[in-house]
This record gives structure tokens, C-alpha cells and sequence, in this order.
């Protein structure tokens, strides 16, 4: 287990590049219609649904800053570790921070760490490259989850935040798009249809992140710079969406910050 004052290190592993698949042109239709295609099998086949999206995920952090390899890469939020064990098959030294053990899975990456993202276990500038994948919809204080990724990042490293925003057509997860009729209504029927409890209940594990505001907020900030601000799966004019007000917060559909630590 890491220990605050630690750099993270874990076993690396790094397989020969005929082993690595070539990455999809971001933005592209070809791109957003294969992330689309795993999506909708997400629930019976989510091994190959989330290790494309991993791949996807770790090649858009490359684009921004480079290659990974040899480099600290803090996963925080990561579930099962998709995204952590990519970037260890880049040649990175990546950890895994998740704050619900059962998230975990049967079998999660080596080195694991149950934590909450709100206080990590580390010390600051531990990470070269702080990465969150679609949590910030999952916490009820945005604004602290995005100081303490901040906190843990060295100066001049890059902070990866991808988020699903309420009013995407996604927004209300497994009982969307009903979640435009109201939360309460979109989950009644969805208990309905399923015969099962919904995973989410708005204001519990689920909140309603709107893109406007949380922009105004992180330029507002000081302890970091905006490098990107764009739609994550949007096939063209990825960028250009995201500063259109009122369409940005329905057509944007998941919100992709890159982000820059201050000095």
C-alpha cells in the first residue's frame, strides 16, 4: 500500500508493439461509432466495452502529454482497474485508488488502494498524471475532488477528468433517458422494466454536474490551467460544443478536462 510521502511504484509491464492495437483518429465517426458499439454491450460483454474505452482513455492522455512509460499515473475511482492495468501495459507505473471495495471486483490490479478521492493516501506531487473517468457525477463536492487531484500532482503534470453531466442523454445512468421526466419517475420505471433496484439514487451516488458551471469553476481556479475542455466521444468539433451555452449541456454528452497543474 502506498503511504503518504511515498512516490508511487508498481510492476511494470510492457508488451512488444506488435501487441498493441493502433489507435483510432480522435475525434473521428469511426472512433465514436466503436466506443458507441462496445457501449451498447457494455452489460453483457464489459471486458471488451471497458478495455477499448481504457485504450481510447490512455491514447488521449499520450496525445496531450506524451507517453506514459516510466511515469506515475493515479487512477483514482477506476473500478476493476481497466484503466490502471493500460496504462501499466504502456510501460507506466500506475496505481489504483477506489473507494468502494465491491467496485473492485474478484480479482483487482496488483497493489489496489481502498480510498476515498477526497483524501488520498499520498503525497503532494506524487503523480505525474492524476486520471479520474467518469466519477465526478458520483461525488457530491466536485470542486474538493478536483483540489485533492490537484494536491497530488506534481507541478507542470496533467490531470485527466471525464464526467457524464445530467443533462446529457447518459445523465441519469441506467435510467436514462427517462431522468429528463425526473429522477424519481425515471427510477421508479426502471425498477419496473427490470424487476431489480436501480444502482443509482440522485443526491445519494449520483449528482447532477452541469457542464457551465463546473467550467466557470476550474478557470476560476489557481492551482491549475485549462489545456482542453472538449467533448470526450463527440465525433467532430469536439472542442466547439463545449462553448455553446444551454446546447453544450445536453449535446456534449460527457465533459473531457485536461487540465495542467500550476507551479
Amino acid at each position: 500500500m502506498a503511504t503518504p510521502g511515498s512516490r508511487i511504484r508498481t510492476a511494470v509491464r510492457v508488451p512488444p508493439p506488435a501487441a498493441r492495437r493502433a489507435a483510432l483518429k480522435d475525434p473521428s465517426f469511426q472512433r465514436s461509432s466503436a466506443l458507441f458499439r462496445a457501449f451498447l454491450r457494455e452489460q453483457d460483454d464489459p471486458k471488451t466495452c471497458y478495455e477499448l474505452l481504457a485504450r481510447d482513455a490512455a491514447d488521449q492522455v499520450e496525445a496531450y502529454d506524451g507517453p506514459v512509460r516510466g511515469r506515475t499515473v493515479v487512477d483514482i475511482g477506476g473500478g476493476r482497474g481497466y484503466f490502471t492495468e493500460e496504462f501499466r501495459r504502456r510501460g507506466a507505473h500506475s496505481f489504483l485508488f477506489e473507494p468502494d471495495p465491491g467496485e473492485l471486483g474478484p480479482k483487482p490490479p496488483e497493489g489496489a488502494v481502498v480510498a476515498d478521492g477526497f483524501l488520498l493516501p499520498l503525497a503532494d506531487g506524487s503523480a505525474d498524471v492524476c486520471f479520474s473517468s467518469n466519477v465526478l457525477e458520483h461525488v457530491d463536492d466536485p470542486q474538493t475532488f478536483l483540489s485533492e487531484m490537484a494536491r497530488v500532482t506534481r507541478p507542470g503534470g496533467l490531470i485527466y477528468v471525464s464526467f457524464t453531466n445530467w443533462l446529457s442523454p447518459w445523465g441519469g445512468h441506467e435510467w436514462a433517458p427517462w431522468h429528463y421526466l425526473g429522477a424519481t419517475r425515471a427510477r421508479a420505471r426502471y425498477e419496473r422494466r427490470t424487476g431489480r433496484p436501480a444502482k443509482h439514487i440522485l443526491g445519494e451516488n449520483l449528482f447532477a454536474v452541469h457542464i457551465g458551471p463546473t467550467l466557470r469553476q476550474v478557470r476560476a481556479r489557481t492551482d491549475v490551467t485549462v489545456v482542453a475542455a472538449r467533448s470526450r466521444y463527440w465525433p467532430f468539433l469536439a472542442g466547439a460544443v463545449t462553448r455553446v451555452p444551454v446546447l453544450r449541456e445536453f449535446a456534449t454528452w460527457n465533459l473531457l478536462l485536461i487540465l495542467r497543474r500550476c507551479p
